[in-house]
């Protein structure tokens, strides 16, 4: 019963990790084109990704040569934590 409820739960987490991971990546691609910024999508990616690029630039100087750093340390860090999660329940 509790393996079933621990699967059920980390099964969650990795489908939010990975459904976050294309939201980043969504959000740095948009960068390149410049988007409407009033538009609600746009807006959306904007207010679901900054706080964790803000995390990352408090500890890691991100930017470099005008091309930021921050969504790849982000996916990174996700797939270490999906890696890292799967071995350890499965």
């Amino acid at each position: 019963m509790i393996d079933a409820l621990l699967t059920s739960v980390l099964t969650i987490v990795l489908s939010i990790l990975f459904l976050y991971k294309w939201v980043i990546i969504i959000s740095s691609v948009l960068t390149w084109v410049k988007p409407d910024p009033y538009n609600p999508i746009v807006q959306m990616l904007y207010r679901l990704t900054e706080p964790a690029y803000a995390f990352v630039r408090r500890y890691i100087p991100t930017v470099v040569g005008g091309m930021d750093f921050a969504p790849i340390i982000l996916i990174f860090a996700i797939i270490f934590l999906e890696t890292f999660l799967q071995n350890l329940f499965f």
